[in-house]
């Protein structure tokens, strides 16, 4: 599935420079419209190592009210979340949309089917059955009024490589940089493996997959704005014309 997906695809800096502010102008007005009518939307990146996940959500979050998102970088378990479920740390996060709209998850729920079962931290009957966890999950926030987004940050291996010899070779990237983020590209094809699954299993009408061509940053970021900001328009009534007017008062 993956290996079809066209890499290739590039947006015009002048493009970019246009369509870029006018999505982010957009996309306020949508959650402000959130905010008035009591709804969340969750938003979910994975995808490969250095993929551009921390870049892509600081576009969508440039021109959002910092007091109606929140920002969550999920990493391993620690403290009280590794004696509960592995759902239970995402729960509590979760925030009624009163005091915040937009919660973004950098990193989810989706460890479980993908770096605990690749390295062994689940057992196959715990990674199998989370598929049905998993999906029972979003359809509670979606039961409840959210609009649940997730987007697989999709790269070549020749260009994740590129970009981790730039982080070792410039010292104000080092740190985005790890032995770990080695170890996981030696396990490219298992990932593969994984990914693919879940991306059948999960993908659901309520909370579908949107596979994001990250080999080009431009594109990633125009796309992922551009997905947001359709969802929302549709979920809430909106049309792009209307959308267009508001935003150019801005």
């Amino acid at each position: 599935m993956l290996e079809s997906i066209d890499l290739t695809h590039k947006i015009p800096e002048k493009e970019y420079i246009h369509q870029l502010p006018l999505l982010q102008a957009q996309l306020r007005e949508l959650a402000l419209q959130l905010y008035l009518r009591k709804r969340s939307l969750i938003v979910v990146y994975e995808g490969w190592d250095a993929a551009g996940k921390g870049g892509n959500i600081r576009r969508v979050t440039a021109k959002l009210d910092p007091r109606g998102y929140e920002v969550f970088a999920i990493a391993a378990p620690s403290g009280d979340d590794k004696l509960h479920h592995y759902l239970f740390r995402f729960w509590r996060r979760m925030r009624p949309p009163e005091e915040k709209q937009v919660l973004i998850f950098d990193r989810s729920w989706y460890g479980r089917v993908l770096v605990e079962r690749v390295e062994g931290f689940a057992r196959e009957h715990e990674w199998k059955r989370a598929y049905r966890e998993i999906n029972n999950f979003e359809r509670q926030l979606t039961d409840a009024g959210g609009i649940v987004v997730k987007f697989w940050m999709h790269i070549s291996p020749e260009e994740q490589l590129k970009r981790f010899k730039e982080r070792e070779d410039k010292p104000y990237k080092s740190w985005k940089i790890t032995d770990e983020d080695w170890r996981n590209r030696d396990k490219w094809p298992q990932y593969i493996e994984a990914v693919e699954e879940m991306l059948v299993k999960t993908s659901t009408l309520r909370a579908p997959w949107v596979i994001v061509e990250g080999n080009y940053k431009w594109w990633a970021r125009v796309k992922c704005l551009r997905e947001l900001v359709g969802r929302l328009s549709r979920e809430l009534g909106y049309k792009p014309s209307d959308l267009r007017a508001r935003a150019d008062t801005h």
